[in-house]
């Protein structure tokens, strides 16, 4: 039985040798988990059915095998994405077959399988471990200790290959331009439509050196920041190329998933880094916990967006903002030949002035709850600390 969670005293800007956030990403496995036992599949064909079945049979008995291939399957956005959508429209039939089939690959190709497991196949599986996706034909899969087959032939899984759609970008993280969210079409954002893949005309080593290059900056000047991120993010998904500013998204349901689109700036694409990690690392807080009891309704203005938003937005953004500017201010302190630009002061007191503006909103209107005071408490005592 896990402790009650403790308020987090430094989810938005992490002290060195933080585990806020590891502690965090634990206790959403273990709901994820639970999750997954427990999806609705009364509506859903009796083949579906069956197969999810068999899957928490062999989900059970690689837990008593391997536990570890187990978790780190679960962690996979291509997983966890699918079962956190499951979770709310588990009738589609659809998302099960493809959860079914994408995390028996993985654990087949992890070695954890005993028993070989036969469930339908869905058009497509992507597996981050493997870093391929294969597009497969109508009938069966069968995943176990011999790895994969496909069909009543059992031909080989490599047959079906869809050839590269993954890039390295450091060590655990990927430039992926395939995506099996079901919700990526789904904008908040009144800017933009949906996230549909997209490299701007850009090649793919274009965009793999600006994110290495945005990764080594948040590493140099916020490397607690930069430990979290390599434990929490395992894909970008390109999203287009603009000059003007950066647009990106982050989903709740797909926690280690950015959409991010590319920007010449080296700043700029740190800056989107930061904030759609921060917004990662703050999902996983409410798969846990409210936070806000507030959260959703009356709307407020918001310090970065052009419409009023109910404080579960406004969190998120101040949230997200206040570690931009301490990578900002700490490149000012250190003289970073970046900071000469005058513009570079000037965008770091944007982005506190805003900041200041959302923590007051917060301040004024938020209702938290036991473990959403603790980060309102951090963003308070970060906010504070930049006045004058």
């Amino acid at each position: 039985m896990l402790e009650p969670l403790a308020p987090p005293e430094d989810l938005t800007i992490p002290r060195p040798g933080s585990t806020t956030t590891r502690s965090l990403l634990s206790r959403a496995l273990r709901r994820l988990l639970t999750d997954l036992g427990r999806l609705d599949t009364r509506l859903a064909r009796s083949e579906a059915r069956a197969g999810y079945a068999a899957l928490l049979t062999a989900v059970r008995e690689a837990m008593a095998r391997d536990p570890g291939a187990v978790w780190s399957a679960l962690r996979r956005p291509t997983i966890g994405a699918l079962i956190r959508y499951a979770r709310f429209a588990g009738r589609v039939p659809e998302v099960l077959d493809e959860l079914t089939a994408t995390l028996l690959v993985e654990l087949a190709l992890a070695g954890a399988l005993e028993q070989t497991v036969r469930v339908p196949a869905p058009a497509r599986v992507i597996s981050l471990g493997a870093r391929q996706m294969w597009r497969l034909p109508a009938g069966t899969i069968a995943c176990g200790a011999a790895g994969v087959q496909v069909g009543a032939e059992g031909r080989a899984l490599d047959a079906y290959t869809a050839g590269t759609c993954h890039a390295e970008v450091a060590d655990g993280l990927v430039l992926a331009w395939v995506d099996n969210n079901p919700l990526a079409a789904v904008e908040a954002h009144p800017d933009k439509r949906g996230n549909a893949i997209d490299f701007g005309k850009r090649t793919i080593d274009e965009w793999v050196a600006a994110l290495r290059g945005a990764l080594e900056l948040i590493a140099r000047y916020m490397p607690a920041l930069a430990d979290e991120m390599a434990l929490v993010l395992q894909q970008v998904v390109p999203v287009g190329y603009d000059e003007g500013r950066h647009l990106s998204a982050s989903y709740q349901e797909a926690i280690g998933t950015v959409y991010l689109s590319l920007h010449p700036n080296a700043m700029t694409m740190a800056e989107a880094l930061i904030h759609e990690f921060s917004h990662n690392k703050l999902n996983l807080l409410f798969e846990l916990d409210a936070v806000l009891e507030n959260a959703f309704s009356p709307l407020y203005p918001s310090p970065v967006r052009p419409d009023p938003r109910p404080l579960h937005g406004v969190l998120l953004a101040v949230h997200a903002f206040q570690p931009v500017a301490e990578l900002y201010q700490k490149m000012l302190a250190a003289g970073d030949p970046r900071a000469d630009d005058p513009g570079f002061a000037r965008r770091c007191a944007a982005i506190v002035a805003g900041n200041r503006e959302g923590a007051a909103v917060l301040r004024a209107h938020a209702r938290a709850t036991r473990v959403g005071a603790g980060v309102l408490a951090e963003i308070d005592r970060i906010d504070r600390g930049n006045e004058g």
